[in-house]
């Protein structure tokens, strides 16, 4: 037993060299990326934003049937047209991902109605921008119910079929506030905080289920109209993110098998200095860069 202890603890650190060098290797010569012909995507919040970047780059990449949720009928429409246009086969489906009851139901649609769903982009989110004491009960609610709950009720609604199939994946639009938060957003702050936890534990769950995988992407501000009016005192140096970047970067993740994305890469150097540095330093730093003020100006969408 104790040889067997002993061996185990030997052939750790060579397993964690190997690991490490395989991730450099693939830097600089990424795998083949995996073919998605085959496979039926569902989009959350696919009407606009973000979710109409992803259905487009998708479709662009070859799906088979891109599905979109979302709650606003209009957009919805507008982008399954889109996508249409592209040669691909789409369709829309009215769904509030915070009410459990209407993710299952409208799930049970989608399968009669489409198929199997292979890949589940959790990408529905809203913010409601405010302090803690300026904010509304309902207004907080309703992000963890769409932010963290919805993701919830949509793997365990699509989850069971990808591993009866041997293949799925789950993917989950965060963002680097999970990881760093800003004053003014705390209800999107813990909706993400918790959501990424979730997906850090469902992508460790997953582990020893084979041809199931998942991905987080965590990104820099994004130019959409969820945050609009927001400002960062650097623009220059901390610029906003194209939505566009940011889906053709998660499909690429996704056919990669990537299990967590940073955008952009220097994001990478945040989560080091917040390790590292005390308090008094970091408060410096969101002094520095504009975060204690960013929400200031925050409109939101439209």
């Amino acid at each position: 037993m104790i040889w067997k202890w002993l061996g185990a603890l030997l052939l750790f650190p060579v397993q964690m060299v190997y690991l490490v060098v395989k991730a450099a290797v693939c830097l600089v010569l990424p795998p083949k990326l995996r073919d998605l012909s085959r496979e039926n995507v569902l989009v959350t919040g696919g009407g606009r934003g973000i979710g109409r970047h992803l259905a487009r780059e998708f479709a662009k990449r070859g799906a088979r049937k891109i599905i979109l949720w979302g709650r606003t009928e209009k957009c919805l429409k507008e982008t399954t047209e889109e996508i249409r246009m592209m040669g691909t086969e789409c369709h829309y489906f009215i769904c509030d991902v915070g009410n459990r009851e209407e993710v299952y139901r409208q799930a049970k649609a989608v399968r009669e109605k489409v198929g199997d769903i292979t890949i589940l982009v959790n990408n529905a989110a809203v913010v409601h921008g405010k302090s803690l004491m300026d904010s509304d009960d309902d207004a907080l609610l309703k992000s963890q119910h769409i932010n963290t709950l919805g993701q919830f009720w949509t793997t365990k609604a699509f989850l069971p079929r990808m591993l009866e199939l041997q293949n799925g994946h789950i993917v989950c639009l965060n963002s680097v506030l999970a990881l760093s938060a800003i004053p003014g957003a705390i209800d999107y702050c813990t909706s993400k905080a918790s959501s990424f936890a979730f997906m850090e534990s469902l992508t460790l769950g997953l582990l020893d289920c084979p041809g199931v995988n998942a991905t987080t992407v965590l990104p820099f501000h994004t130019s959409t109209e969820m945050f609009q009016g927001m400002r960062i005192r650097f623009p220059s140096l901390f610029p906003p993110l194209k939505p566009e970047t940011v889906a053709r970067r998660t499909v690429e993740a996704v056919q990669m098998n990537q299990a967590f994305l940073l955008l952009p890469w220097t994001m990478h150097v945040l989560v080091i200095l917040k390790s590292i540095l005390p308090q008094a330093a970091l408060e410096e730093i969101h002094k520095f860069s504009g975060s204690y003020t960013c929400m200031n100006t925050f409109k939101g969408r439209t």
